[in-house]
């Protein structure tokens, strides 16, 4: 097992670099650069601007500046547009938000996903089973520019409940709600997929044939082998949730890390980008050595 998890962080370290690679490359060769803008710079300007980011360098040898100042100085680079704020201080301030939403619907998806894929397992083939495989079905089809929107609509009738903000507690629910809905869906049809292939286990059946109570069989011999899928999807998932879901932050208002990532994009802040591509990566790496454990927990057979 040791030498599995070794493996999985040389990998890991390995795939972020293959990711940030990958980014810088692409976001060089976008069209314009960060002083892009309407007005125009005076050239003499712009060269200046361009000598002190170091763009006046060939393409090799920003990069090689650029993996210089992340390796030892642990540097993400600046913003432009923003009188030189840093993009880890972006990542400081919006990533607790993200993060407070995240945690907020992953504990929804999960108490709202696995039981649903345990009922529906259990009673297979029944008008409950329909029902939980029609609520998977219509989370997964459904987009979430079409569900948050929907929920809005619907609160309005709530006063309790605020549509937009992040000032309250209350401000949580919806974004939360809309985000967590989505993956119980896909928590549900996990679940119940790994529930069904071990109730059809012989021990399952020999259980049964011993008269053993379906609860004790159910908590005691195909939770454990059952839920290995559901927790499989739940680490990456939750890296997805918490680094920022730009749809529903705009929707509802949340002042969390997807926003910036757009934003951007489209004010071309390539060291922003390259921050926001590279901490995503080392969350979804983080995320699925996590679940790699949890396998190995649950699963004797990977030991």
């Amino acid at each position: 097992m040791f030498k599995l998890l070794i493996s999985r962080f040389f990998q890991g370290l390995l795939t972020l670099f293959v990711l940030i690679t990958i980014t810088f490359f692409l976001v060089r060769a976008m069209p314009g650069s960060p002083y892009t803008s309407e007005k125009a710079i005076p050239k003499h300007i712009l060269d200046e601007m361009n000598a002190y980011t170091g763009f006046d360098k060939p393409v090799h040898v920003q990069y090689g500046r650029y993996l210089k100042n992340l390796i030892i100085h642990q540097d993400l680079g600046i913003m432009f547009k923003k009188d030189g704020v840093k993009v880890y201080e972006i990542i400081r301030d919006s990533f607790p938000v993200s993060l407070a939403l995240g945690m907020a619907s992953m504990v929804i998806a999960m108490m709202v996903g696995i039981p649903t894929g345990v009922i529906a397992a259990v009673k297979k083939n029944t008008p409950t089973d329909f029902a939980c495989l029609s609520f998977a079905m219509l989370g997964i089809c459904l987009p979430s520019f079409v569900i948050g929107p929907s929920l809005a609509v619907g609160s309005l009738q709530i006063q309790a409940i605020n549509v937009a903000g992040w000032s309250s507690p209350t401000d949580w629910i919806l974004p939360a709600v809309t985000l967590g809905m989505i993956n119980a869906a896909y928590l549900a049809r996990l679940s119940r997929g790994g529930m069904l292939d071990v109730l059809s286990q012989d021990y399952i059946r020999t259980a049964k044939a011993k008269g053993v109570p379906e609860y004790k069989i159910i908590i005691r011999h195909t939770l454990r082998g059952g839920l290995i899928p559901a927790v499989a999807f739940v680490s990456p998932a939750f890296a997805g949730m918490i680094s920022g879901s730009f749809v529903i932050e705009t929707i509802f208002q949340v002042p969390g890390m997807g926003q910036h990532f757009v934003n951007a994009v489209t004010d071309r802040e390539f060291f922003l980008i390259q921050g926001l591509v590279l901490f995503y990566g080392f969350l979804i790496v983080g995320a699925n050595l996590l679940a790699d454990l949890a396998q190995i927990a649950l699963n004797p057979r990977l030991r």
